[in-house]
């Protein structure tokens, strides 16, 4: 029997050929790994780009691809493939271990003359680094004469528009706590805005964590949540030692709940909580960090 004629504007799904090729160009752009099977994921994701290219099959796409003109289409096919799954103060047990262990050295060493530096990478849409900037103002009734900055970076540039607009459907809120919503939340129509000074602590910047990363300086804190388990096993090693590299001693790195740094990793990071890990300062044990 043949298979039903396809609804007008339609594509056929790639074929296990076609799908090869999008798995290599995604793992050698992103470091990130589809398996088989995935035809009809990536059907829904791509099929949005074919038709504002004017394309009919994955053929000619693929064929695009591959040519020197397709290297801006081949960054929205990595930013197309990519997951954005976030909310407000996901995996709250993180934002109560700053509030209570993490932020208030770093805090004072702000009230003393220094700098703090924050990324959240992988930032999605934003929530992530704007719920760790409501918990430092909560924090610091004196935030805005302190030089605190968080960078937020996401693969999709679509994404870090949306984190920069700050405008969250009311949905998207109801996971902010009510004291915190008050404060920093001012409605706009049928969703809610962030507001300073929560916002003006966030920096939003396109960046692939598997190309080359162009801050200069270290960080005392790392969110990198719930990415790294779409990396392969290399890939997710390489990751680990750049981030302990571009953490200050004393940093931290907060990791998704389905990651581990694993027990033969060759890096000074130990566990310091639920997916949490701190690099000592040099010549301080590891004893003392073991809290839960």
């Amino acid at each position: 029997m043949n298979p039903p004629p396809l609804s007008p504007g339609a594509f056929a799904p790639p074929n296990a050929a076609e799908l090869a090729v999008i798995a290599r160009l995604l793992h050698e752009g992103a470091g990130i790994v589809i398996g088989d099977g995935k035809a009809s994921m990536v059907q829904s994701r791509l099929a949005k780009r074919l038709r504002a290219l004017g394309l009919s099959d994955y053929r000619s796409y693929l064929a695009l691809l591959e040519t020197p003109a397709g290297a801006d289409e081949r960054g929205r096919m990595l930013s197309a493939l990519t997951t954005n799954v976030t909310h407000f103060f996901r995996e709250n047990h993180h934002f109560e271990l700053l509030r209570t262990k993490v932020l208030p050295p770093l805090l004072a060493r702000a009230r003393a003359g220094g700098k703090v530096r924050i990324w959240s990478a992988g930032c999605s849409s934003g929530q992530e680094p704007y719920s760790i900037a409501m918990v430092l103002c909560d924090l610091a009734d004196d935030i805005a004469r302190l030089d605190i900055r968080i960078l937020a970076t996401d693969i999709d540039p679509e994404m870090t528009a949306r984190g920069r607009d700050a405008r969250y459907d009311a949905a998207s809120c109801e996971t902010i706590p009510a004291a915190l919503a008050k404060r920093f939340l001012t409605h706009d129509g049928d969703g809610a805005r962030l507001c300073d000074p929560a916002r003006s602590l966030v920096t939003f910047r396109e960046l692939n964590l598997h190309s080359t990363w162009p801050m200069q300086g270290r960080f005392d804190i790392i969110f990198c949540r719930n990415v790294a388990i779409y990396f392969d096993k290399v890939a997710q090693e390489t990751l680990w030692h750049r981030f302990e590299a571009t953490l200050n001693p004393g940093g931290w790195l907060f990791l998704g709940h389905s990651e581990r740094l694993p027990a033969d990793a060759a890096t000074c990071l130990v566990t310091a909580g639920i997916t949490s890990y701190h690099l000592p300062f040099p010549g301080q044990g590891t004893e003392t960090l073991q809290w839960r």
